[in-house]
């Protein structure tokens, strides 16, 4: 490896394309590609040990670390053996698959991390198969093999299989894998060899099977966008790869955008990827990975070329969204209380000026003005937009997530997923009737110990709302993922909420001696003193009807006091919802309200009397 303080020395030397590696590291969540990157950048010893403090290093987004999950791609480079690799972090929900997908055109090789026990996921697939449709050749990464439920040499086969069967023939006679543990810090070409002390046969391998960049032997400048950044000094940043030809500063480009039509623009500074930062160079070469500075009027997928070659690259292709949710403003009586923006006009731009880096979600305008539908790939993935809407200081509402349909030949079509639940098999028969229940089709199972491993065929829509379901089910230890599988015809209603809502009846802070007699009535999801209005939903309710209450209702006082008469108050803990839970509880006719202090859930009509009247006219 370069020794510390070489690296830029030697910078000049990397413009040589054959010193140039581009992969991407892919996976199914939680299978350790953040780690192993910590792990590639610790070993590199390009870096101080500040700089490297903590776990998952490149999961800045306050977000990421929070739930532990990558959310956005993220690019480095380090340099060995006399070559620089730039390395593409990506997320593993499916939810996030757009970031992969847009990620992809930027590399010619791939790392496959595939959990040593868990084997391929969901998600392994989906990443897989695109990984293939861009022609980019996996080098399969068995990870976590000190994990002592492993099965390395079983999961090699069957990730070999998975490659065959998602049209990778090609790569049958030149199939490589690795065995790794990005925890401990090793890997090693064979089960039986000792365990090493660094990822060098990785990289190993990274040089000797990804070909370095391909270039386009047109001299004009060519290049697609691929991410958006932003600095709060010098304004949007795009990055891509350079196709074909070099880039200059202070040239000026044209950009082709989605309509076809052109402008010009200057670019302002040029960067090069440089370990965990960028390096200003005054030129890039094609199969570069850089972000520019100055171009304004930019999107992803958009080229940027030489103005005497105006042909546009093909624009990114992404799969659909398949959920959909209604956002409109806070219309509640505590609105305009905690939020900086508050309005329909800030909603609208802020919404649109999501789309310029998130690939994957859809925002249309509906005939109510203050409605926009918002599209997306799962709850997670909106559930991410609005919690990032909240911390800036957005108040909204948010209804029902609702899966969106197509016809086909006359035939209404909705989505549907591949599920895989891990659960001990002790609760195994009240997984299989909540999926049951869902419409859920098993396809496979099997038993790994004291383990059921089920895979299921389900409709989108059935999914919602089953998570918290089966954690309730099976006291917390299913481990469920799933994936876009196939549209298909509409098959029959779902069941709904079980329970009913308990809804305050009058505004006021709720009062712990109407809580304590309400919770014969239910679960309760405020606590004493907590604001309330009427309209919103404080509870649940333990029938399946919706049921008014009074939680403001004080005890009368009076002079006459007798033994025993006061009961002593105990309050059962209020039931708090995640932003998520909150969004998978609610019914067609009920709202999620979000302020950056609070998380409420509301009925889209608060008044009582106004709820009744419609109710009798809809089942006149």
């Amino acid at each position: 490896m370069i020794v510390p303080g070489e690296y830029h020395r030697n910078l000049s030397q990397f413009m040589n394309r054959d010193a140039v590696r581009n992969i991407v590291i892919i996976a199914h969540v939680d299978h350790g590609k953040t780690t192993l990157v910590d792990c590639l950048l610790r070993q590199s010893g390009q870096f101080r040990d500040s700089q490297l403090e903590g776990e998952r290093i490149l999961d800045s987004n306050d977000l990421e670390r929070e739930r532990g999950i990558t959310i956005l791609a993220k690019n480095i480079s380090i340099p060995y053996r006399d070559t620089k690799i730039n390395i593409i972090d990506t997320p593993g929900h499916a939810d996030f698959g757009g970031e992969v997908e847009r990620v992809l055109q930027m590399a010619d090789g791939a790392l496959l991390l595939v959990d040593a026990a868990e084997g391929p996921m969901p998600q392994t697939r989906f990443v897989l198969s695109k990984a293939l449709e861009h022609g980019l050749r996996p080098i399969v990464v068995i990870n976590k093999i000190d994990r002592p439920d492993s099965r390395a040499l079983e999961v090699v086969d069957e990730t070999l299989a998975l490659i065959i069967e998602l049209g990778g023939d090609a790569h049958w006679e030149s199939f490589c894998h690795v065995f790794a543990s990005a925890k401990a810090g090793f890997a090693k070409y064979n089960l039986d060899d000792p365990d090493g002390t660094n990822m060098q046969p990785i990289l190993d391998l990274v040089l000797k099977h990804v070909p370095p960049p391909k270039i386009d032997p047109r001299p004009e400048f060519r290049m697609r966008v691929t991410t958006l950044d932003w600095s709060e000094f010098v304004g949007r940043i795009m990055i891509g790869r350079i196709e074909s030809g070099a880039i200059h500063k202070n040239d000026t480009l044209s950009v082709i955008v989605a309509d076809g039509s052109v402008h010009q623009e200057k670019v302002a500074q040029v960067f090069v990827f440089d370990k965990l930062g960028r390096t200003e160079v005054l030129k890039a070469e094609a199969g570069d990975i850089v972000a520019l500075v100055g171009l304004q009027n930019a999107d992803i997928g958009d080229t940027i070329t030489d103005p005497s070659f105006l042909v546009p690259l093909p624009r990114i292709a992404v799969d659909l969204p398949t959920l959909q949710m209604m956002f409109t403003i806070n219309s509640s009586p505590l609105a305009g209380r905690d939020g900086k923006y508050v309005t329909g006009r800030q909603l609208r731009t802020r919404l649109f000026k999501e789309l310029e880096r998130n690939v994957a979600l859809r925002v249309e305008e509906t005939e109510q003005g203050d409605r926009y539908a918002v599209s997306g790939r799962g709850v997670l993935h909106l559930s991410v937009l609005i919690e990032t809407m909240r911390r800036e200081g957005f108040e909204l509402s948010v209804g029902k997530p609702q899966v969106l349909t197509k016809y086909e030949n006359g035939v209404r079509l909705e989505p549907s997923e591949h599920l895989v639940v891990h659960v001990p098999t002790e609760y195994f028969g009240s997984v299989m009737e909540a999926i049951g229940n869902r419409r859920g089709d098993l396809i496979e199972m099997t038993s790994r110990g004291d383990q059921t491993v089920a895979h299921f065929d389900i409709p989108s829509r059935g999914l919602i709302g089953l998570r918290a379901r089966l954690l309730n089910a099976t006291k917390g230890t299913i481990v469920m993922n799933h994936r876009f599988k196939e549209f298909r015809e509409v098959d029959g209603k779902l069941p709904g909420r079980q329970n009913g809502a308990l809804i305050a009846n009058m505004g006021g802070k709720a009062v712990a001696y109407s809580l304590f007699n309400l919770q014969a009535r239910g679960e309760m999801f405020v606590s004493h003193g907590d604001e309330v209005y009427e309209g919103m939903v404080v509870g649940e309710h333990c029938r399946s009807n919706d049921l008014p209450v009074n939680v403001t209702k004080e005890k009368q006082l009076t002079n006459v006091r007798a033994a025993g008469s006061d009961e002593n108050i105990i309050l059962k803990p209020a039931r708090k919802m995640s932003l998520e839970e909150a969004l998978e509880y609610i019914e067609d006719d009920e709202w999620v309200e979000i302020t950056p202090k609070s998380i409420r859930i509301r009925k889209a009509i608060l008044s009582e009397s106004e709820r009744r009247r419609r109710g009798r006219v809809a089942n006149a």
